[in-house]
This record gives structure tokens, C-alpha cells and sequence, in this order.
């Protein structure tokens, strides 16, 4: 019986336990609030586990659990456990779904998530980012202004940089004032007026706004107590802004020397040492492409799949559309100026399916063309975008233009640039377009061209009007290819609306082929030549020109007349040429050889050496040679100075052997 009374105990001592749970669950609560106070997120999340192995459905710890895994980057961690608490707990997990998928880049997914959610300031606030992300600038900015109202701390700063990559920079300051805040009232904001004043292209104000944020800087991380290390990673995309902005000034030394400091230290965020990289690559140029190449390998990483390339370290989340293509463009450049062309026709395939809003891949692609010598495919692919994106067309259209007239494709050039209208009227515009229209033969066209520009300059209601410009060339274009009625009438015109010489002076060459008495009728309005009373038309004929008038004597008056105080003309004096000491130029000698400038190798008398095939039957040491050699020569002037005599011996010895004779030629 004693066993069964202690069974019958069982359910009594657990009937008294359940107060013991809600005592440890405090003491949880209170050891999970300590660890994430102090950041200790792998700590919070095991003492969030204990907690939910107590309460399986306490919606505290499962938060705490999810903020803790995302604290500490475990996304993926994450979401899973957002599946997992799917299935057993009736909360809405959509804004902890949206921001891991946001974290992980996962952007449309992340924007589907957070529909029908609650139109709450964390909700409205993760929205935003993630139009930013997408770089849908209108739709953030539109979100920033809903959240006026709320009073949000630091809502200014993203405002303003909602505002800046939108393009609305003129917007800032009308923003700023509305908000009641001031420019330099955080380091933050400052930084991101000065980038409206950049784009606003003014570069001295933001210099000074950069230079203020920095100081703001400063002085409020060391209120911190923050490092000097940690202070300069903190301001250095103050420090990079900074060193561009000096860059556009053109003080390129001290920009050269910011860019390569930031580099070297090594105390940069990773977006902002990719940026530096990139900028200091643009500054030096084609430079050192080799260096900018090895710099640009450690940001870019080649993958699979549909997206070939990525940014290495996260840097694809970090930096805006904009900032990363242009690293890609300058590797792209740097492949195509180190000849690399494998590699760039790589990276030009990639670059569409990467920027499908920018013109800038068919850009590239095009080089890539060009320089394998493929000049009508480029002029294929450009014309392809031009058509598809007329609204982006205009640069594509110069570009197509610049390939075809350098491949000598005159009327492909000319056909590009009439489909720019905005520019097709324009003087240099017209003149490039009639010229390439000239050199294809094609005359009538290019004459059309120059109708069609007076015309719209005829029309056109501007304070700069280019038509007696127009008019000018055209006639003189229709005179040079024989249509002297419509260049003769185009000059008449001008004379009568402008009265400019040239004109009148191109009327008259032209009438004189047509109307004579046009012609001298017009040429009575010339004003007659300084110094010149009467023309003889005989005598004229006979000289070789015209001469300058400006200096010569008025007409009929004697050279007895000529004023006195009249500067004569000093003549130079001839100076003796000197000679090298002990040359007599009456008796100068031989000429000096004309080939005495010339390499050796170069002249008549040259004669290679060749080797002495006897050489190589002497057997014993080269001494024992030398000294034969020595006594043969001695022998040999002994029995001529004794049979010829002492003055002839002499010449004799100096006179060289045949072998010292070829040497004296090299």
C-alpha cells in the first residue's frame, strides 16, 4: 500500500510546482534584458529558447528571439524561425519577414511583404528604405513626407538624402526650412546638403559645408569617447566627398594625396574605400592600369548563374546603383586600354542584365566593337538602343555618329545626328552635318539641311539668333556648287537685313556671273581702298598681286615729299664667320667626309670582320704567339732600315699593316 500512496503524491507535488515556472521566467526575462543591453545577442537568444521551452507561446521571448538573431546577422537563422513560430503562434511576423528579406537584398520580396500591414512610422520607415534600395526616389521621398508629422528623431537627415538621390536637390533648402532645422545642426545632415549643393554643381559651398560637418564631426564622436581610429572610420565618407569635390576643382595634387591616405590607412567603411578606389582610378586614367586593375579585382568577384559579377564583401547592399556601376565602368575601361579584350567582352555581355535602365553597358559594348575593328556592328547595336529608348537616345545618337564618321560612313554619321532634334539646328551642329553630307556626295542633301536651318532660324524667337550665320554658309556653300541665283538672292538678303562687308563682298563675286549691273550697282557701296585713288587696270594685270598698302606712300606723291622724321630701317651688320684655330679659309684642304655623321655600320666603307680561320690550327698558349708575332716585326724593320736607310725605315714602321687598315674604316 505504501507504494501506492506515494504514486497518489505525484500529482500533489505537481499541482504545487506551477509556481516555481513563473519565478524562473522572471529571472529569464530579467538575465534576457542584461544580455541585450549589453549586445550579448548569442546569449539573449539561448536564454529566449529556455524561455519559450517554459511558455512555448510568449510572444515577448519570441521578439526578443528574432531581434536578437537579427542583431547578430544571423538572417537566415531568422527566418527560419519566423516559418517556424508561423505554424504554432497567431502572430502577424510580416515586418520581421520584410526586413530580414530587405537585409538580404531580396527587395520586391521584402516590398510584398509589408502589404496590408498597419501604416505605423516602423512599417512606413522600413517602406522607405526599401524604395530607396529599389530607386524609386519619389515614392521614398513621398513616405519622408507623411512622416513629417510624427516627429520622428533624425528624420531630416533621411529626408534630405531621399531628396538628393532623387534628383530634387533644389528642393534641400525649402525642405530644411520647413522643418525648422539647421544645415549644420548634425554632422549628418550637413554631409547630405553638402551632396545637394554638389549636384547642384556648387562645388565651393559644399567644399565649406564638408569642411563644417567634419569639424561638427569631431567634436561630437569625441563627446562619445570614441577612438581616433573609430572617429576616422565614422567621417570618412565626409573625408571621400571631400577629396571628390577637390577632384572637380580641379586640385588634383590634393585629392591625389586624400584619395591615396585613405586608401593606405585603411580606416574607411568598406563603401567608402570601394568609392575612393574608384575615384582615384578615374583621376589617374589610363595611368597605371595594371595597379588599378589589381585594386579593382579585390572589389569585383566573377559568380554564376545570370548575374556573372558581384561586389565582393557586401558591398552590393551598401552602395547605390550609381556607385557601383561606376566601378564597373572603370574596370571595363582599364580592360579596354590594357588590351585585355577577353575580359572585356566578358564583362560588356554582363553589364546589360545588371544596369537595364543605363546606357551606359550599349556604350561599352560598342568600344568593345571598335576595337576588335568591328565598327558596323557597334554602329548596328547603337542604332538597336536608339530606337528602343528614343527618350535616352541622344547620347547614343553622338556616339553612333563619332564610329560611322571615323569609319568612314558619312551618311550614317549625318542620318545620327539629324534624329537629334534638340541640337539639329544648331550652327555646329549643321556645319558637321553638311560636311559629312559633302564628303558622301550627297549635295542636294546637304542642301536641304542648310534650307531647313534658315528656315527654323527664321522662325525661331531667341536673343542669340544664328541666322545671318546660316545664311552666310549656305550661300557660300550654293555658290561653291554652282547655285549662284539662290546664293546671289541668300546675299542679297543679308546685305539688306545685316549690311555686313562679307556679304556684300559675296553678293558681288556672285552677280558679277549673272547681273553685271547688279554687280556694280553693289560695288559702288564698298568703301574704296586707304591710299589708293585710281585703279590701272593694264598695269594691274601685269603684276604678280596685290601688296600691303598700309606702309607704302599715298599715290602721285614724289619721295621728296616724305616726312623727315621717318624711322629708316636699320640694315644688320654682317659679322666674319669664325674659323677653328689654324684654319686657313683660302687654302681649306680636302672636304671633311660627308659620311663622318653616320654610324659605322652605316657607311660605304664599312666591311664586317671576319675570323681568321687560321686561329684555330695555332695550338699552345696565346703568350707564346704574341711573342713570335712581335719578333717577325722586329726582324722585318731591322733589314729594312739597314737597306733603305734611316728616313725611309721610319716610314716603314709607321706605315700600317692591312689588318690595322680595316680597322681604320669601322
Amino acid at each position: 500500500m505504501a507504494p501506492k500512496a506515494r504514486e497518489k503524491a505525484k500529482p500533489a507535488a505537481a499541482a504545487a510546482a506551477p509556481p516555481a515556472p513563473a519565478v524562473a521566467i522572471e529571472d529569464l526575462f530579467t538575465s534576457l534584458n542584461r544580455h541585450i543591453q549589453r549586445s550579448e545577442f548569442d546569449l539573449a537568444v539561448k536564454v529566449s529558447d529556455q524561455v519559450l521551452s517554459i511558455a512555448p507561446g510568449d510572444e515577448d521571448a519570441i521578439r526578443c528571439k528574432l531581434v536578437a538573431l537579427i542583431k547578430n546577422d544571423s538572417i537566415d537563422d531568422a527566418l527560419s524561425a519566423i516559418q517556424e513560430f508561423s505554424k504554432k503562434s497567431s502572430m502577424d511576423f510580416s515586418f520581421f519577414k520584410a526586413y530580414c528579406l530587405y537585409r538580404q537584398n531580396k527587395l520586391d520580396e521584402a516590398l510584398e511583404s509589408l502589404k496590408g500591414q498597419q501604416g505605423n512610422s516602423a512599417t512606413m520607415l522600413l517602406e522607405s528604405q526599401i524604395l530607396f534600395r529599389l530607386g524609386k526616389m519619389d515614392a521614398c521621398v513621398d513616405i519622408y513626407q507623411k512622416l513629417q508629422k510624427l516627429k520622428i528623431d533624425s528624420l531630416e537627415i533621411n529626408f534630405i538624402a531621399g531628396l538628393v538621390s532623387a534628383g530634387r536637390a533644389s528642393e534641400v533648402q525649402g525642405t530644411i526650412d520647413s522643418l525648422r532645422v539647421k544645415p549644420t545642426s548634425s554632422f549628418e545632415l550637413a554631409y547630405n546638403v553638402a551632396c545637394s549643393l554638389i549636384e547642384r554643381n556648387k562645388y565651393k559651398d559644399a567644399e565649406q559645408m564638408l569642411l563644417s560637418a567634419r569639424r561638427i564631426g569631431q567634436e561630437t564622436l569625441m563627446e562619445e569617447n570614441l577612438a581616433d581610429d573609430e572617429i576616422e572610420i565614422e567621417l570618412a565618407p565626409l573625408a571621400v566627398q571631400l577629396a571628390y569635390v577637390q577632384q572637380v576643382l580641379e586640385n588634383t595634387q590634393e585629392a591625389l594625396e586624400s584619395y591615396s591616405s585613405i586608401i593606405k590607412k585603411n580606416l574607411a567603411d568598406e563603401s567608402s574605400l570601394a568609392v575612393a578606389i574608384s575615384n582615384l582610378i578615374a583621376l589617374k586614367g589610363p595611368k597605371d592600369a595594371s595597379d588599378g586593375l589589381r585594386k579593382l579585382d579585390k572589389l569585383i568577384e566573377k559568380g554564376e548563374g545570370p548575374l556573372t559579377f558581384h561586389l565582393a564583401r557586401g558591398l552590393d547592399l551598401k552602395l547605390s546603383q550609381k556607385q557601383r556601376e561606376a566601378i564597373y565602368v572603370n574596370r571595363m575601361l582599364l580592360l579596354l586600354h590594357s588590351n585585355k579584350l577577353d575580359q572585356a567582352r566578358e564583362l560588356a555581355s554582363a553589364l546589360p542584365g545588371m544596369f537595364p535602365n543605363s546606357i551606359m553597358p550599349v556604350l561599352l559594348q560598342a568600344a568593345v566593337h571598335v576595337r576588335e575593328n568591328k565598327a558596323n556592328k557597334a554602329e548596328e547595336i547603337l542604332g538597336q538602343f536608339a530606337n528602343k529608348f528614343p527618350d535616352k537616345s541622344k547620347i547614343i545618337l553622338l556616339a553612333r555618329s563619332q564610329i560611322a564618321a571615323a569609319a568612314g560612313h558619312p551618311q550614317i554619321a549625318a542620318e545620327s545626328l539629324l534624329k537629334i532634334q534638340d541640337i539639329q539646328h544648331k550652327p555646329a551642329t549643321v556645319a558637321t552635318i553638311v560636311s559629312l553630307k559633302e564628303r558622301g556626295g550627297d549635295i542636294d542633301g546637304a542642301d536641304a539641311v542648310l534650307d531647313s536651318a534658315i528656315k527654323w532660324w527664321s522662325n525661331a524667337m531667341t536673343e542669340d539668333n544664328k541666322l545671318d550665320v546660316i545664311m552666310q554658309e549656305a550661300a557660300s556653300f550654293k555658290l561653291r556648287h554652282g547655285k549662284k541665283d539662290e546664293a546671289a538672292r541668300l546675299y542679297e538678303e543679308l546685305v539688306k537685313s545685316h549690311g555686313s562687308i562679307e556679304a556684300l563682298v559675296g553678293l558681288i563675286q556672285t552677280a558679277a556671273h549673272t547681273d553685271i549691273q547688279k554687280a556694280e550697282s553693289y560695288e559702288k557701296q564698298l568703301k574704296p581702298f586707304p591710299g589708293l585713288k585710281g585703279i590701272d587696270v593694264e598695269s594691274l594685270e601685269k603684276t604678280s598681286g596685290a601688296k600691303n598698302t598700309e606702309n607704302a606712300p599715298a599715290a602721285g606723291i614724289p619721295d621728296a615729299y616724305e616726312p623727315k622724321n621717318k624711322e629708316k630701317t636699320k640694315k644688320k651688320r654682317k659679322r666674319k664667320p669664325k674659323y677653328p684655330k689654324g684654319f686657313d679659309p683660302a687654302n681649306p684642304g680636302p672636304p671633311p667626309d660627308p659620311e663622318r655623321w653616320l654610324p659605322k655600320r652605316e657607311r660605304s666603307s664599312y666591311r664586317p670582320k671576319r675570323k681568321d680561320k687560321r686561329a684555330a690550327q695555332i695550338r699552345g698558349s696565346q703568350g707564346a704567339v704574341v711573342k713570335e708575332a712581335a719578333s717577325n716585326v722586329s726582324s722585318k724593320s731591322n733589314q729594312t732600315t739597314n737597306s733603305k736607310g734611316t728616313s725611309q725605315a721610319s716610314t716603314e714602321q709607321t706605315k700600317p699593316s692591312s689588318k690595322s687598315r680595316k680597322k681604320s674604316r669601322n
